[in-house]
């Protein structure tokens, strides 16, 4: 046969397609969305599948989980969603949005950028519970919300509400707060927890209020009693120091260059008559990087505790209280993730990771990993992101027990009392403690991760290992 004789696939293929666009748009036959719904089909997050999953508009950045619904936030929109089945309960249009309160009397704040005031809205229904046209930024805890408004530049004022409250508890003048302060929480003096892949920075969801915070104003810092609403100092720091608000004290952390290394000197004192309360030289908090000793990072920590690496470069836990030490780590231990309960630290060898219950000094539980594990201290769970096969684990924070453990490669959004949310893309699930992966139960839904009394009274998990921050 000569060359050139045979069938043009090139034009049957051609004129296949220029067949199936009229057929389409002449409402014959049209099979585009059939071919979108197989290209955009999803896949399980996890195995076993999640108790549910759902495809959201736009990826998620952040989830909370707020009483019966779960609070997620996009680029554009807020929504919220079942916690046992993932039906959308609502949606609006926002550019940031904060969880305040606990349980079923959560409340989130929603805003836009460069607007000012707030909405609080329902977790469950949607329905505006109240609403400010003043406010520029907003603090959201577990027992606490704070907004700030400024009449003028030299001049704001600090209120306080109870998250479902109508009625501020307090309100005071302070300085004017310089233009960074907008939005849904920004940045206080305070520690920065330990990052950990793959597991949202607040996934644990709101904490409770610090008994002081440090605002940070220009160049200044401004200490304010949570439960007064009293300024109680207005520090200016030196230029080698670096001034944070932990555990109910005012902490300056001082380093000095000199034979080519920083030297660090930590000192707590009291807010409210000016006292050194404790002094640590040698501790290094990780608030500077390089040997220029400019310290432009808050201290690692979690709440009322901090993070520093000794002379013998073996790193311990301090109580930001009265500066105990209360957890040091062997030669090599490598600490992975702290709160005001638990240590979690990988062993030398990096085969395994320990739990070390802060105020008994003993080791609660330990489990084999790989050494590229990652931990993340929650409220309700200890989350472990393993490798090799890629796996999730949540774990009792008391005694190791395993609620969850699954194949998956998604991202832990959110943790709460009865399961976790995890997230890869638009794709967003629920796994519930105890229905996948393993057969123990989860703790209930007013369970207090402690052991003592429920959530949000007075018991061992509301404020570090002196009570500080319990009403």
């Amino acid at each position: 046969m000569a060359k050139g004789s045979g069938p043009c696939v090139k034009c049957w293929l051609a004129f296949a397609l220029v067949a199936v666009i009229i057929l389409a748009a002449t409402g014959v036959w049209n099979p585009f969305p059939a071919i979108m719904d197989w290209a955009n089909q999803s896949r399980a997050l996890s195995d076993p599948a999640p108790t549910w999953q759902q495809r959201v508009d736009g990826t998620p950045t952040s989830a909370t989980i707020a009483g019966n619904a779960v609070v997620i936030e996009q680029r554009t929109t807020i929504e919220a969603r079942s916690l046992s089945t993932g039906v959308q309960l609502w949606q609006r249009k926002a550019d940031w949005a904060a969880v305040a309160g606990e349980g079923s009397d959560s409340v989130i704040a929603v805003g836009k950028l460069l607007v000012k005031g707030y909405e609080l809205i329902d977790p469950a229904s949607g329905a505006v519970r109240r609403k400010d046209t003043a406010a520029e930024a907003v603090w959201t805890y577990r027992n606490l919300l704070l907004d700030a408004r400024c009449g003028k530049s030299t001049e704001c004022t600090l209120t306080a509400w109870d998250p479902r409250g109508t009625t501020p508890l307090w309100s005071t003048f302070v300085p004017g707060i310089n233009s960074g302060l907008t939005g849904d929480n920004p940045k206080v003096n305070g520690t920065r927890r330990i990052d950990t892949r793959q597991v949202n920075g607040d996934a644990g969801g709101p904490e409770f209020a610090p008994p002081l915070l440090g605002l940070p104003v220009d160049d200044r810092v401004l200490v304010v009693d949570s439960a007064s609403g009293r300024l109680l100092q207005d520090i200016k720091p030196g230029q080698e120091d670096r001034l944070v608000v932990v555990g109910g004290r005012v902490l300056r952390v001082q380093a000095r260059s000199q034979d080519g290394t920083c030297y660090f000197t930590a000192t707590a004192t009291d807010p409210a008559t000016g006292q050194q309360v404790w002094r640590h030289t040698g501790v290094n908090l990780r608030t500077a990087d390089g040997a220029g000793c400019v310290q432009r990072e808050d201290p690692q920590g979690g709440r009322n505790v901090l993070v520093g690496v000794g002379p013998d470069a073996r790193e311990a836990v301090l109580d930001g209280y009265d500066g105990r030490f209360l957890w040091v780590g062997a030669a090599g231990e490598k600490l992975l993730s702290v709160d005001d309960r638990y240590a979690v630290a990988r062993t030398p060898d990096g085969g395994s990771v320990r739990a070390r219950e802060l105020a008994a000094e003993t080791t609660r539980w330990s489990r084999e990993v790989t050494k590229s594990a990652g931990v993340a201290l929650t409220p309700y769970a200890v989350i472990v992101i393993d490798e090799k096969p890629d796996r999730i684990i949540a774990v009792d924070p008391r005694d190791g027990r395993e609620l969850i453990n699954v194949r998956s490669t998604a991202k832990v959004l959110a943790v709460g009392p009865g399961g976790i949310v995890i997230g890869d893309g638009r794709d967003v699930g629920y796994l519930r403690f105890g229905s996948v992966g393993t057969t123990a139960p989860g703790p209930g839904p007013d369970a207090d991760p402690d052991g003592g009394a429920p959530a949000g009274t007075s018991g061992p998990s509301c404020g570090g290992p002196k009570n500080e921050v319990c009403r």
